[in-house]
């Protein structure tokens, strides 16, 4: 009976704890709620750290995997088969987000009168000069920027391309990366020892400030978001999860995604995820060749949540405007969007606003609607962080199944 307790405690103790510390910080949202402005600090430090060390974490991880793989076919393969689960995934969630509201339909306008000034600072140049600005920067120093990760995400890939054609002369630089590579894995460990604290403080900051305002005009919407949300997170992960490993594969996932999930969930941040994704990776036994380089870029070009959103903000979106969302051309293009925005969209809290002047320019709508989208975007940020996350580690599954391979057994996570 001892052995099974302390059994029990290594491998939930760390889930327990960050269970406690989001509990206190939800009562003290509910019941404080003036209070938490002075939480919000704590929970800033700890996604500050997370994110300094995210930079490093993604190059090392990225560069010393593609600088170690054997063999061009193998990358190949790597990048192939996840650019087909990126897309079948994000085609699944804009298909059944369409089917949902096809079945629980809004039919009551909303406000169009908040938030007018939302869209001032809005960058307007062409399409040329927004991919130029999403793929690539003019300095060197703009890659460390954690707003320019897809960016800094090519960087590395291109650096450990040169390695492995380096061959025996790079052997200095291959070594190089590899240690920073496990040097980083431990900081990563050693900072989400803070978690607890960090999160419980953002949940508080959470409950106390975003939830009174999902009581008002737009409750319905977001309601039914939430509500789809809630049941695409459990039952198409699940099905993912056992399309990669089978019933294994189901276990593994949902015993290693609480920590991932409860990040983004607090943090509204792919970014901040990323780290707590990585190690469920390991645990879950998926190869470092295929985590390192999926979940990385997955951060950026793969979101679930943010694709059941697209959908939701069309649908309303044309309701205002006094269009039929379920005609067969208007869904097909809200597919089509949701694929843009999902790449487009983003891995920082409430990014993405160029998926509603997107919408707004193919459906030729008016301007007004645009701050009634952008207050539903803000609203359902939280859930949809969590899919869009907690998604990169199912396609990260799919992947290692679609290019032959099997999970491995789970890695322990170093705990000193």
């Amino acid at each position: 009976m001892a052995y099974s307790a302390k059994t029990f405690i290594q491998h939930y103790g760390s889930i327990l704890l960050l269970l406690l510390g989001i509990s206190i910080g939800s009562l003290f949202g509910i019941f404080f709620p003036h209070f938490v402005d002075n939480l919000k600090p704590i929970g800033d430090i700890f996604l500050n750290l997370l994110f300094v060390s995210v930079i490093p974490l993604v190059f090392f991880a990225i560069a010393s995997s593609v600088a170690n793989i054997e063999g061009d076919s193998v990358l190949g393969k790597i990048i192939g088969m996840m650019s087909f689960v990126f897309v079948v995934g994000i085609v699944v969630a804009g298909v059944s987000t369409i089917f949902f509201l096809y079945l629980f339909p809004v039919y009551a306008p909303l406000a169009i009168e908040q938030a007018n000034n939302i869209m001032d600072t809005a960058v307007h140049d062409s399409w040329g000069e927004k991919m130029v600005r999403f793929l690539t920067v003019s300095e060197f120093s703009s890659l460390l920027s954690r707003q320019n990760m897809l960016a800094f995400v090519i960087f590395s890939f291109l650096v450990g391309i040169a390695t492995r054609r380096s061959g025996a002369s790079a052997d200095i630089f291959r070594k190089f990366i590899n240690s920073g590579n496990a040097v980083m894995g431990n900081l990563l460990v050693m900072v989400m020892k803070l978690a607890p604290l960090g999160l419980g403080a953002y949940f508080a900051y959470q409950v106390g400030t975003l939830g009174p305002q999902l009581f008002g005009f737009y409750a319905k919407p977001i309601g039914l978001y939430y509500l789809f949300g809630v049941l695409y997170f459990f039952v198409v992960f699940s099905v993912f999860a056992f399309l990669a490993s089978g019933l294994k594969g189901i276990k593994r996932y949902w015993k290693n995604n609480i920590l991932p999930s409860l990040t983004a969930l607090s943090s509204c941040s792919s970014l901040a995820t990323m780290p707590a994704n990585l190690l469920a990776a390991k645990q879950i036994g998926i190869p470092d060749t295929v985590a390192s380089v999926v979940i990385p870029l997955g951060t950026t070009l793969h979101k679930h949540g943010s694709a059941i959103a697209c959908i939701f903000k069309i649908y309303i979106a044309l309701l205002l405007s006094g269009q039929e969302f379920f005609e067969p051309s208007n869904m097909i293009m809200a597919v089509g969007i949701t694929l843009l925005v999902s790449i487009v969209a983003g891995g920082i809290p409430n990014g993405g606003y160029i998926g509603e002047m997107l919408i707004i320019s193919v459906y030729q709508m008016p301007t007004e609607v645009i701050p009634s989208i952008m207050i539903i975007a803000t609203l359902v940020d939280p859930l949809a962080t969590m899919l869009n996350a907690t998604g990169d580690t199912v396609a990260a599954m799919l992947t290692t199944r679609l290019i032959g391979q099997k999970l491995t057994d789970p890695v322990p996570v170093n705990q000193g």
